[in-house]
């Protein structure tokens, strides 16, 4: 069986230079990075498997853990703060049935928190897949929601 990263190997070549976007095209693929891949790309690419875990860990954009199909950052930042982001992310968690930073059972679904999106003219703001969601309150997270589930 031909595994992702093979195809990553095979799109960019035997180049540790490219090891950032070989990591992107892998979270891509499966949400996470998984242990299995990491030390097979650390074996075709010929570098220590370490170096691969130290930017695996030091971007926030890569998790070694399995993330859910949607993905919902909850801005937190000052602007959207004072414009009630804590109630909307207890009524996500509540929905969920997640805390910030835990992904629902059926990998549907993870909910994290974000310092700054730099929308703060749009707070409190939530994005869902990339998409932006301004001026949210608690009683749009129910509708907001529907359209993903």
């Amino acid at each position: 069986m031909e595994t992702k990263v093979k195809d990553i190997i095979a799109k960019y070549g035997v180049d540790p230079a490219q090891i950032i976007a070989m990591l992107q095209d892998l979270q891509s693929a499966k949400r996470y990075l998984p242990e299995e891949d990491l030390r097979e790309l650390a074996a075709i690419l010929g570098i220590p498997l370490a170096h691969i875990y130290r930017i695996a860990t030091f971007f926030k954009a890569f998790s070694l853990e399995p993330k859910g199909e949607h993905i919902i950052n909850v801005c937190v930042g000052t602007a959207c703060h004072v414009r009630g982001a804590s109630r909307i992310l207890d009524e996500l968690e509540r929905q969920l049935g997640v805390a910030s930073g835990g992904t629902t059972s059926d990998q549907k679904f993870s909910l994290e928190t974000v310092n700054c999106l730099g929308a703060c003219a749009l707070g409190p703001v939530v994005v869902v897949d990339q998409e932006y969601h301004g001026d949210m309150t608690p009683g749009q997270v129910d509708k907001l929601m529907e359209n993903y589930r």
